[in-house]
């Protein structure tokens, strides 16, 4: 397998990289049971794919602008998109969605400018094979000084609406993350992201649990067994400098336990600060699979 896996990939044909995609994803899979399964990826650019792969994550997660580029062309595009069904790994989701500049909230918000932005990303990625956009976003989602939260929450929750069916055309899940508060003034919890994701109400929007920023505030794992029927994709790093996990060897086990209680089966992606990814990816599984395989 580790043979395969260092294959050079650029003279390999499609069919070939699915095959071992494939036997990659079918050996990342930690769990104890058909109701629990967790699959481990990295939020990285998809250059990273073969040394990830070695080191046995199942996926990666690059951002909208890196990958799908919705503000470039399509021959732009399409120079990228040979690149990435070449990686070596699936890529199954995408962050970074909203660029800062288009404004999901306040006077300037530009609801149609993003909506065309987004159906862009989502026929792009549906190319690709994403499966999930998270929409964290935080510079875009802001809400201005003065400006009105309620009305802030009113405007999001009409963005949402009109995108979750747009998303649907293309098979995509756009998964609302919550974000501590000192990088957003609004949606900060999963109770947050819950109410918004319920008055949608479409099964292509859907809520992301970020440990990361559920630490930040101090946010238990009982949240995630109240709104875990809504959750259908994770992220984690350690609370401290957002560290990958195994760095100062953090305890998620409160939260691996409540995913496990309440069924999810579903991606988590390591989204950290890296100081030497190479190293630090194989510290960052291990332990990963270490608690995961260790919980109740």
């Amino acid at each position: 397998m580790k043979n395969l896996l260092r294959c050079n990939i650029s003279i390999i044909h499609i069919p070939v990289i699915l095959i071992m995609s494939s036997l990659v994803l079918s050996s990342c899979k930690f769990g104890w049971d058909d109701d629990f399964m967790i699959e481990l990826g990295v939020c990285t650019h998809f250059n990273n794919a073969g040394m990830l792969a070695e080191h046995g994550y199942a996926y990666l997660e690059p951002s909208v602008g890196g990958l799908l580029m919705p503000d470039k062309s399509e021959e732009e595009f399409n120079e990228v998109l040979e690149q990435a069904l070449q990686s070596g790994l699936p890529l199954k989701a995408c962050n970074g969605f909203i660029p800062g500049r288009l404004k999901s909230v306040g006077p300037e918000a530009v609801h149609q400018e993003i909506l065309e932005f987004a159906e862009t990303a989502f026929r792009r990625g549906q190319q690709i094979g994403v499966r999930y956009i998270v929409f964290g976003s935080g510079g875009s989602r802001r809400v201005p000084d003065g400006f009105p939260k309620q009305e802030a929450l009113r405007q999001f929750t009409d963005l949402c609406a009109a995108m979750a069916p747009v998303a649907a055309q293309y098979d995509i899940v756009v998964v609302l993350e919550p974000l501590n508060r000192n990088e957003c003034n609004l949606i900060n919890s999963l109770a947050d992201g819950a109410a918004i994701v319920e008055a949608v109400n479409h099964p292509n929007f859907r809520l992301l649990a970020d440990i990361y920023h559920m630490m930040m505030d101090d946010e238990g794992p009982d949240q995630i067994l109240k709104y875990g029927h809504l959750i259908e994709h994770t992220h984690i790093a350690e609370k401290e400098s957002r560290a990958a996990p195994g760095t100062h060897n953090e305890d998620f086990t409160p939260y691996f336990e409540a995913l496990k209680k309440v069924g999810y089966r579903g991606m988590m992606s390591v989204e950290s600060r890296w100081d030497d990814m190479e190293t630090q990816a194989a510290a960052a599984i291990m332990a990963l699979k270490t608690q995961l395989q260790n919980i109740r």
